[in-house]
């Protein structure tokens, strides 16, 4: 046998026609157990039971071991498992012809487009696997993507002195869906990129034969034998990895952790954040970024980020790049973005891109799926305060795609449980509804449209009513210019408002109204220079409409006057160019820089205070008033984004970060978190922007293959002229509020540790950071200082923070989920004493926040049970039993006090005192 191997491999590839391309079906092998046996046995078993015939050169098969099981399987994909990690390649040609070398695979087809006329590029298509007639078929499908060559440019690229640039995208095989973050790259030369939001990838690589390979997380790796003659495209499909039980070594980015440049990034996908159990048993992406290093929250039952030292406003989050203002439902129990339809989740803490701007402390990009390009399917679940629905499927198969969801509560039974008379009087609900169209044109074009409306509405003990509405919507249109260059032009709107019914006393019945308004387009490109270049670049301008307040009186009674603040209109414009690029296969730098610039528009009426004095309605010296469309102030200035790399080793790295940030717009309220009666205030003549610097540096090392990754990353962050308030500042519905308010200066500063876990039936990670948020008002006149001029701590300056998220999974269908949080608890400023002065009665208050509550920690804990994975079902479901606060720690939310007899007395309120049990049925079609 062996002695004909290269007179027939001659002939089959010089004789190939057309009749060999005939669809045959190929037949199965049965195999039996077999332990270290030799390969040549392994074959003479195979040649003996099936019409299979083997051709090798003397020598390649010696010394290569084989274990397999026994059954019945496709014979590529019982050879694709038992060649993984040797030298030897393999190929089968539609005679049932099995050619065994080293090195790359044999081609044993000629190109489809091998007579085509010459073209200044090609695109290789891979056959899809959606229309196999069963498993056997698809397997067989895969192995031959990953051994048959596809040739990729006809003409040779002659201006790039023999290089070529290869583009197009990866997507699930099943669904359509893009895939984000996936690593495509070649091993030597040492070569790679990451696919983007779109899936789409741009890599640069020589001429002549390559192995691509494909890695991501979720999905199985794999791999294509390419031979690169010129610039052209390559459509890549890839199946989503469903095998729990195995020992999988997660390649994608394994490395990525050090050989990135990013440093201060957490990528979350919806499988991590499923697994963290929550309250109501929802899954919840804001708690979940919670437990991460750097992030905080003022307390239990609050969606309000503190990153870093930062307050809740200077956070940048995009949903499909439109901007939501307020990311909560329910008191701030539910996070108001559905888990069903979300598809990745990105936190900036540092070196945050040039691209995005107008918020000092992060960036939250969360980016929902496409919708199945391939057939029609649902999913949800029905838990004891929500339920959620969505849909999705093809609108023209493998071009455009629909999704759509819904979810609302009914948690009002559970208030009609409270022992207090008066509050099972209250009511509380929400819902939201989300709605996304994609549709390619063509490998050039690709539109996207996104639609999102919510609605909270509560009451609580009272006949007052707090109702608050988001609504956001985007258009994207990506088109590629070349393989090197894609834009994408982008339109968002984002509307925030709400208002509270008061109708207890007819008298006083009134209802007052806020309302944020913004619309911005941008348009961003990517050009990949070469191998060593990557440069962004684009516009992008925000206009911002804001109604500060409206009281009006409701119903014939009230004796209410109408009071109405003046408008507020300010434009925000940014244009951006930052570069990537290796400095040496150690060293790797980006540079970039951002020029922003904010116009306070009119119609508007501002005031001048006396210079040198606290101001007041009594040191107005100047009343200006500007007509629609004038300017009153301008702000701009540079920020500054740098970050480099260096690779001590394979598997450890040193980062480091400058970043300086900009914010136009301020969030002005009277509590702890964020609340649905926040005002949004825009910089003006008297109120100036907020400018943040930030420095950090990190070293980063993976052990054990890269499967459990360490980090630890230190900052220390200065922020000048945000807002802080005077004592006794009155927010609504104040026509001054520029004399209530003062421009503070902060620092921040802290070390975060993370070791992360991401194999084996025990995955997930443990967090510990130290930090400090220390604010200073001292720049004002004598009667505005705070503290005497001396640095305090701010709302959120919690030392100490410690998580952990564990997983187990016992079986495929089984698993368990183990949170636990400890953090130091907030700062707070206490009543010390009660004094007379002038026949009334005072308080003496502590400095400010110079007292805490005390310590929070909270134990969490969750069972998945799924339903059995039979392929041909017609849905798949899910139970998740969890309980939040296992332990019944009574954390104190706040510290409210009392006078009782003339003593003045403490109390703590805690929003969850008890363990809390959920269950939820989850399903999908």
């Amino acid at each position: 046998m062996n002695k004909k191997y290269f007179l027939l491999l001659g002939f089959s590839l010089l004789f190939y026609n057309t009749q060999l391309r005939a669809q045959v079906t190929p037949p199965t092998v049965s195999t039996r157990e077999l332990s270290n046996a030799t390969l040549d046995a392994f074959i003479k078993e195979i040649e003996a039971q099936t019409p299979y015939r083997f051709f090798f050169a003397p020598g390649v098969i010696d010394n290569i071991k084989v274990t397999t099981k026994a059954g019945n399987h496709p014979l590529a994909a019982t050879l694709q498992q038992i060649l993984q990690g040797t030298p030897l390649r393999f190929a089968i040609d539609q005679n049932n012809r099995v050619y065994l070398t080293t090195g790359a695979a044999i081609q044993t087809a000629l190109p489809e487009y091998f007579f085509l006329p010459e073209s200044p590029g090609g695109i290789a298509v891979e056959e899809t696997l959606t229309n196999a007639a069963d498993e056997e078929e698809a397997a067989q499908q895969r192995a031959r993507s990953a051994v048959k060559l596809y040739e990729v440019g006809i003409v040779p690229n002659e201006k790039n002195k023999g290089m070529a640039t290869l583009a197009g995208h990866v997507r699930d095989i099943k669904s359509g869906e893009p895939i984000i973050g996936a690593s495509v790259f070649i091993e030597s030369p040492s070569i790679g990129t990451t696919t983007d939001q779109f899936g789409a990838y741009s890599i640069t690589l020589p001429l002549g034969r390559h192995e691509l390979r494909i890695r991501g997380i979720g999905i199985n790796n794999t791999k294509r034998q390419l031979v690169v003659r010129g610039d052209g495209k390559l459509e890549i499909e890839v199946e989503e990895d469903i095998t729990p039980l195995r020992e999988v070594v997660i390649e994608a980015e394994k490395d990525k952790n050090v050989a990135g440049m990013q440093m201060g990034l957490e990528k979350l996908d919806i499988k991590t954040i499923r697994q963290v159990p929550t309250a109501f048993g929802e899954a919840d992406i804001l708690r979940v970024v919670m437990m991460l290093p750097g992030v905080k929250s003022v307390g239990e039952g609050s969606t309000g980020l503190n990153v870093r030292g930062g307050a809740a406003d200077q956070n940048l989050i995009l949903f499909n790049d439109a901007t939501v203002y307020n990311p909560s439902h329910l008191f701030g129990f539910f996070s108001a973005f559905n888990p069903d339809i979300l598809k990745s989740v990105e936190l900036y803490k540092s070196a945050i891109p040039a691209k995005y701007g107008g918020r000092l402390s992060s960036v939250l990009d969360i980016t929902t799926r496409d919708g199945n390009k391939k057939k029609f399917a649902g999913s949800g679940g029905i838990g004891l305060l929500t339920s959620r629905l969505t849909l999705e499927g093809p609108i023209l198969k493998d071009k455009s795609s629909f999704i759509v969801s819904g979810r609302t509560s009914y948690s009002n039974w559970l208030l009609h449980k409270i022992p207090n008379s008066r509050l099972r009087e209250s009511a509380a609900s929400f819902y939201d509804l989300n709605a996304h169209i994609s549709h390619e044109f063509n490998d050039k074009n690709a539109l996207y449209i996104t639609a999102y409306s919510s609605q909270d509405k509560f009451r609580l003990a009272s006949d007052t009513t707090y109702q608050y509405k988001n609504f956001n919507g985007s258009i994207k249109w990506r088109h590629n210019f070349s393989n090197k260059l894609f834009g994408v032009l982008t339109g968002a709107v984002s509307k925030y408002n709400y208002n509270i019914v008061s109708e207890e006393n007819p008298v006083n019945a009134s209802e007052l109204k806020f309302d944020l308004g913004q619309t911005n387009a941008q348009m961003d490109f990517t050009y990949f220079l070469n191998q060593k270049h990557t440069l962004d670049f684009g516009v992008s301008s925000v206009l911002y409409d804001v109604l500060p307040g409206s009281l009006q009186p409701q119903g014939e009674k009230s004796l209410i006057l109408p009071d109405v603040l003046q408008r507020e209109k300010g434009l925000e414009s940014a244009l951006y160019l930052s570069d990537r690029f290796d400095i040496s296969p150690r060293l790797s730098v980006s540079v970039g820089l951002r020029y922003s610039l904010f116009n306070a528009l009119g119609p508007r009426t501002t005031y001048r205070y006396l210079p040198g004095v606290s101001r007041s309605e009594n040191t107005i010296t100047d009343t200006l008033t500007y007509k629609a469309g004038d300017v009153l102030a301008t702000y701009h200035g540079p920020e500054y984004r740098l970050s480099a790399r260096y690779a001590l080793s394979d598997v450890s790295s040193v980062k480091m970060s400058f970043n300086r940030t900009r914010q136009y717009i301020h969030l002005l309220s009277n509590t702890t978190s964020m609340s649905p009666t926040d005002v949004w205030k825009l910089s003006d003549a008297n109120i100036r922007p907020q400018v943040g610097d930030q420095t950090a540096i990190g070293y980063y090392r993976n052990f054990k293959n890269n499967t459990i990754e360490t980090s630890v990353e230190t900052y220390y962050k200065n922020t000048r002229d945000f807002v802080d308030y005077k004592s006794g500042a009155t927010l609504l519905l104040n026509h001054h509020i520029e004399t209530d308010v003062v421009n503070a200066v902060g620092k921040s500063y802290g070390v975060e540790v993370m070791v992360k876990k991401l194999t084996g039936k025990i995955n997930g990670w443990v967090s510990y950071t130290y930090s400090r948020s220390l604010v200073q008002v001292n720049n004002q006149t004598t009667s505005d200082i705070v503290n005497n001029g001396k640095y305090y701590p701010s709302n959120f300056d919690k030392p100490h923070d410690f998580a952990m998220i564990g997983n187990y999974r016992f079986s495929r269908r089984f698993s368990s989920s183990l949170n636990f949080t400890y953090n130091t608890g907030r700062p707070i400023t206490l009543p010390l004493a009660q004094y007379t002065l002038g026949n009334s009665t005072r308080v003496y208050y502590s400095e400010r926040n110079a007292y805490r509550v005390p310590d929070f920690y909270r134990v969490d804990f969750a069972l998945n049970f799924e339903g059995n994975h039979k392929v041909k079902k017609l849905a798949h479901s899910s139970f998740t039993f969890s309980v939040y606060n296992l332990t019944g720690r009574r954390n104190p939310y706040s510290i409210y006090f009392k006078s009782v007899n003339g003593e003045l007395r403490g109390y703590k309120l805690s929003i969850f005192g008890q363990p809390i049990p959920t269950l939820t049925y989850n399903f999908r079609f």
